[in-house]
């Protein structure tokens, strides 16, 4: 029997749910999480997107599979060609920070 396909949104759901006072909401698209109406992160079938503090969005597009986001020069659009472990870290890590970033801010 095959383990399961790991996936980014997977990965997200499960580290979201350690982070406290953050709110979850399905959208048409997949999930977006905030902390007092102030969305942190969103991830869909096309990957996901974090809202960073400007001096870790200008290290974040450094980084394989990143890119501006539409939503403005605060995010970081995040979509690895392969969802290998160091791909899960950069994820993870941007998560916490957005987390961290829209707690101080709330």
């Amino acid at each position: 029997m095959n383990a399961p396909e790991t996936t980014l949104a997977g990965v997200l759901e499960e580290a979201a749910a350690e982070l406290e006072a953050a709110e979850r909401r399905p959208t048409p698209a997949g999930v977006e999480w905030s902390i007092g109406g102030t969305a942190f992160a969103v991830v869909g079938r096309d990957g996901a997107e974090f809202r960073l503090a400007r001096p870790v969005v200008e290290a974040a597009l450094r980084t394989p599979g990143t890119g501006s986001s539409r939503r403005g020069p605060d995010w970081v659009a995040f979509q690895p060609a392969e969802l290998d472990q160091h791909a899960i870290d950069r994820a993870t890590a941007w998560l916490a920070s957005a987390w961290r970033r829209a707690d101080s801010e709330a």
